[in-house]
């Protein structure tokens, strides 16, 4: 690839997957092969970062390995950051945890990204047989416990001293960005995390001001980059015929919003995403876009971004490299400066 131009910077190019895989879709081990498939590609091309993410207990196979998911990445890529965002830090063994990421910054090279985050489902932490209420607390110990176990000094467990080993590829370890939803969230992240990227980009400015109080520098945030218009879709699918296509992404699409939307409402939050039978108001919604390889170029300049959840509710492998095709061939050459 050559120089990408947009207003003013290169645009970020990013994947992400859940592989949650509706009934009604193709089969893990499909999707698993497909996701194997799109980072080599994804990496051949020179994107940025492929994020992972974490569920538990889900009925259809969110997945509860990113550590795993992220390994694989790296065995199968060479360049691109491999982001797991958000590791649900409280349902580990912080110990465990700390050896299982340095291998893992070590099979990288160093590509590893780690956002931590407390989660918000109740039946995760009754499932690994931990304490809800004592979520954060955990988050404080997990991180301090981390750090510790990364720079080589001994941690204290059951009052015997051990060294955990080996140690990751960087000097004490990969940098620790904080997920949350809460001015909390923010103002922990300023005491205890190297950044912060919470799920509303509004509540970085409690984070700077935090920093700030704190006489701290301010570490990565997810704020919106300056000259961006507007924010990524959930999904973004590029399509010859835009209509015909999103008659078979749409019941993924409903499947996904409407997992979220349940859990969300359980958890009694604020939610992007909401419950509906009716796919043409979850289209006209813009969380979900499915448009022209010209369209795709128009709003990756104006946004500055190319971000990608190409098997969105376990969404047919053909019907996603038809998209990717379209952006390989299509989008990115338009977006390549002539020298």
């Amino acid at each position: 690839m050559g120089h990408i131009v947009t207003t003013g910077q290169r645009p970020r190019l990013a994947l992400r997957y859940d592989m949650r895989a509706a009934r009604f879709g193709c089969s893990h081990h499909e999707l698993y092969r497909a996701m194997l498939d799109h980072l080599r590609w994804a990496d051949r091309l020179g994107f940025d970062s492929v994020t992972f993410s974490e569920h538990h207990g889900s009925d259809d196979g969110y997945l509860p390995s990113p550590v795993v998911a992220a390994a694989a990445a790296a065995g199968a890529t060479e360049q691109i950051s491999i982001v797991i965002s958000a590791l649900i830090l409280p349902l580990y063994d912080a110990v465990r945890l700390a050896e299982d990421l340095a291998v893992l910054d070590l099979i990288s090279g160093g590509r590893l990204q780690l956002v931590i985050g407390a989660g918000y489902r109740t039946e995760e932490y009754a499932m690994h047989r931990r304490s809800f209420a004592g979520r954060f607390e955990a988050i404080e110990d997990g991180v301090a416990r981390l750090r510790r176990a990364w720079s080589g000094e001994a941690l204290i467990v059951d009052g015997q001293s051990y060294v955990v080993t080996p140690s990751p590829w960087r000097v004490g370890g990969p940098p620790i960005i904080l997920g949350g939803s809460s001015p909390a969230s923010a103002r922990r992240a300023a005491r205890i995390a190297d950044g912060y990227f919470p799920v509303d980009p509004a509540l970085v400015d409690v984070y700077l001001q935090a920093c700030a109080e704190l006489g701290r520098q301010p570490g990565p945030t997810n704020a919106p980059r300056p000259g961006a218009s507007g924010r990524a879709p959930m999904f973004l699918h590029v399509a010859r015929d835009p209509d015909a296509a999103w008659r078979r992404i749409a019941p993924h699409a409903q499947h996904e919003s409407d997992s979220y939307a349940a859990w969300l409402a359980a958890d009694g939050g604020s939610s992007p995403y909401s419950g509906t039978a009716d796919a043409d108001v979850l289209r006209a919604s813009g969380r979900y876009v499915v448009i022209t390889p010209e369209e795709c170029v128009e709003r990756v300049r104006s946004m500055g971004v190319l971000s990608l959840h190409p098997l969105m509710g376990g969404l047919d492998p053909e019907l996603a490299a038809e998209s990717l095709d379209l952006i390989e061939h299509e989008v990115l050459p338009a977006l390549i400066d002539g020298d």
